[in-house]
Parts: structure tokens; C-alpha cells; sequence
């Protein structure tokens, strides 16, 4: 399942469940819509992480929380710790980095 933030509280989500991984995104960004649905697929496919979606734009405290210089960025998080990110519109990419953490 996916999580597409409605508030500016990612890091409360990142510190009540186990594994999370975030794509950072915007509306006018052409990759990150791209990668949405694949993130999505990716999530189907994979119990106990928590996959979210937030807009880098509005969400700035949000957005703070992993280096996000670029979109779209995937970053990883588990036990509450930021453990890596990614810029790229890549499935491949972003499946190795989800790898990391489960």
C-alpha cells in the first residue's frame, strides 16, 4: 500500500512503522509521475514497508528529513534513521535501494 501525504508529517510516519521508503515528488514533474505507478507496483509486491509519496513542494518539513535536491528522490528509512536515497526515474534503481532495507 501506498501512503500519498495529506499533512506535513512524514517524520511521524517514519518513526511508527518499521521500514519506510519516500518518493519525493511534485505535480509538474514528468519522472516523478512515471514513477508513481511503479512505486506503487513495487509496494503490492512487498509486506512490511511502508511506502510513501510526498510533494517536495508542499511539504517542506516533510522534504527535510533526506537531501532532496532533485525529484524524483527516493530515500529509505528504518527504525526512525534515514539509510540512503536516490535521484532517479529508474525501477531498477529504486527496487536495489528498497533492497537495502528489507
Amino acid at each position: 500500500m501506498v501512503k500519498e501525504l495529506e499533512q506535513d508529517n512524514l517524520e511521524t510516519i517514519v518513526k511508527e512503522n518499521q521500514t519506510v521508503v519516500v518518493q519525493y515528488s511534485a505535480t509538474w514533474c514528468g519522472n516523478c509521475r512515471i514513477m508513481k505507478p511503479k512505486v506503487k507496483k513495487l509496494a503490492s509486491e512487498i509486506e512490511g514497508v511502508t511506502f510513501v509519496i510526498a510533494d517536495a513542494e508542499k511539504f517542506t518539513e516533510s522534504r527535510k528529513l533526506a537531501t532532496v535536491d532533485n525529484l524524483p528522490t527516493f530515500a529509505t528509512f528504518k527504525n526512525g534513521n534515514f539509510v540512503n536515497q536516490v535521484q532517479t526515474n529508474k525501477f531498477e534503481v529504486l527496487k536495489q535501494l528498497v533492497e537495502e532495507v528489507i
